[in-house]
Formats: structure tokens, sequence, C-alpha cells
């Protein structure tokens, strides 16, 4: 595919046609592709056929049923992605020029940080009421993919990984706590030791959750194993199989706050809980920020003070008995 081949796939071929293409090359689906774009398979497959014919090779090869790219395909996606990049940076460009009378704000957070990033969205949205906004609720291990693929302006998680290709702060505590049945015979006990925590079978979220992780390693610090008795990918699920009594499990305390079935759960009083953790907010290094995702970088460090204030006294609202 040389030099004279890529400036004919760029008089022919559709935008449209080759965001179809890295969608099926992303997902490895056309059926998810198809969810994603909110296209039917029908149209999908018609704009692929139209690319195909521009290019005059295939693009995929369907095995079982994954499917996979040629070696032609794995070549156009490099330079689709290029020329995806080239776009965001010209739309950068042109938002800086603008300030923050218009722009986008693409944003990706982990499913536990719904709780509170449409709030503070709103809030930002408000102050620059130009601004359109796109929010992405994920879990850690996809939003973590998204990232690597450079899809999102800003991305808020509780557990950042540990490498130098990524930047994060904290903006906001994050306290992890042990939750049971309102009925429970540690709901009126103080000062639990770990040790009778790990007796109780243990909800959890999924593998790779940043709660899970939190609550992980502090038992491992102390090399107590936990009865893991049933995983979920939802707290909203969570919440409801402790108060329906088949355990205890570690929550965020802003999962808590806002949404939890009152009169059913009870805040345990554990050694060593809450967890101090965090909210950070990051990109990956050496990513140029546009005015408008610097404006709400800048506005989460000052909004997660007052945050943190308006939890706390929820927060003290909800569960004064146990506080």
């Amino acid at each position: 595919m040389n030099k004279l081949h890529l400036s004919q796939i760029a008089r022919h071929a559709s935008l449209r046609q080759l965001q179809v293409f890295e969608a099926i090359a992303r997902l490895g689906s056309f059926t998810k592709a198809a969810d994603e774009l909110a296209l039917t398979q029908p149209t999908l497959s018609i704009q692929i056929r139209k690319l195909t014919e521009v290019i005059g090779l295939p693009l995929f090869e369907q095995i079982g049923k994954r499917v996979y790219l040629t070696n032609c395909g794995r070549i156009l996606l490099q330079a689709t992605r290029e020329l995806f990049d080239t776009f965001s940076r010209l739309d950068m460009q042109m938002a800086d020029l603008k300030g923050l009378k218009s722009g986008h704000l693409n944003l990706a957070v982990v499913t536990t940080a719904k709780y509170f990033a449409p709030r503070v969205l709103g809030e930002f949205c408000r102050r620059y009421p130009g601004i359109e906004v796109a929010l992405k609720v994920t879990n850690r291990e996809r939003l973590l993919e998204r990232m690597v693929d450079n899809m999102d302006d800003l991305y808020i998680m509780g557990q950042p990984p540990e490498s130098p290709e990524v930047v994060f702060e904290p903006f906001l505590l994050n306290p992890i706590v042990i939750v049971a049945p309102r009925n429970h015979p540690l709901a009126a006990e103080k000062a639990i030791p770990l040790e009778r925590i790990a007796q109780e079978p243990f909800i959890m979220r999924e593998p790779g959750s940043g709660t899970r992780m939190a609550i992980e390693r502090v038992f491992k610090e102390h090399g107590i194993g936990l009865q893991v008795r049933i995983e979920l990918g939802s707290n909203e699920a969570i919440k409801q199989i402790v108060a329906s009594g088949m355990g205890i499990a570690g929550l965020s305390q802003h999962a808590l706050i806002w949404e939890a079935p009152m009169g059913e759960i009870a805040l345990l009083d554990v050694r060593g809980f809450p967890l101090d953790w965090h909210w950070y907010v990051g990109y990956p290094a050496g990513k140029q920020l546009s005015v408008v995702a610097q404006a709400f970088h800048t506005f989460l460090q000052e909004e997660g003070r007052h945050m943190a204030d308006r939890r706390t006294n929820l927060f003290t609202n909800l569960y004064r008995e146990i506080a």
C-alpha cells in the first residue's frame, strides 16, 4: 500500500467507512461494532464492502465467531488511527482558538464513579454552557483499553496503573467501607478485627476492579484470605445481595451515599477501615490536553474539595448511629 494508493483511498473512502472499519477492528466483532455505532448490521456490512472495493484487498477474515484483520487490514488500521489523531488535533486547535465558548469533552470513568461524575459534569456545563460533553462509563479493564487507544480526553478511576506512560492526579477521597445486612450480628460490634471479617462470606466486585484490588491488598498484607462467595460487576447488585443476607462486602462510600437501600444495610466498624483511597483523573503521558480538557482538569481539583465536604455531611446523616 504505497503513498499513491493511500491518496486514492483518501479520495474515495468516506470517513464513516473508516469509522466503521476501526470499530470492527478494535472490537473484533461486527455485532459489537454495530451496537457501538448505533447501526444495523446490514448497513455496517455495506460500508465495509464499499471500503474493501476501494482498497482492492480483503480487510478481515473470520475464524469462528471472531473477526481478525488481514495484513492489509492491519496497515489500514494504523493509517486510519493516524488520520483520526490528525482530526483530533485539528479539533483541539480549533477549540483552543475559540477558548471555552465552544468545544468538546470526552470523559471516560469507571463504573463506581458514575455516582458523582454526572453531577460534576452538570456543574461544569452550567459554568461553560457552550461545551458539549460525552461521558463513557465502563469497567476498569475496558477504560485502560480506551486509554491505550487514546479514545477520550480524560479518565477517572480509583486505582490508576503504575506506569510512566500515564499521568494521574488525585482529586477526591474515595473511602472504602465494609457493609453487611442491617440485622447482621456484627452490625452492633465495634473495632471488628480483620480475622473476624474473613470468616464471613464475601460479595466481591469482578477481578480487576479497583475496589476489589484495594480490599484484597489490605487482607493480603495481614496474611488473611477472604471467602469470596459471589463475584458481581455491579455495585447495585452487590448492595441488593448484601441486603438479602447472603454476605458482606466492601464498597466505595460514594456507592452508598446516593443509592443505598436504606434500612437494609449496615456500615461495619472494622479495624483499618474506611480505607483512605482516592479518585484520580489522568491521561496518557505526552498527550496535549485541549483548553476544554485543561479547564475540566482544573475544575475537578476545585470541585473535589466541595464534594468531599458534601459527602462527609451526607454520610454522617445517613449513618450517624454508626459514625
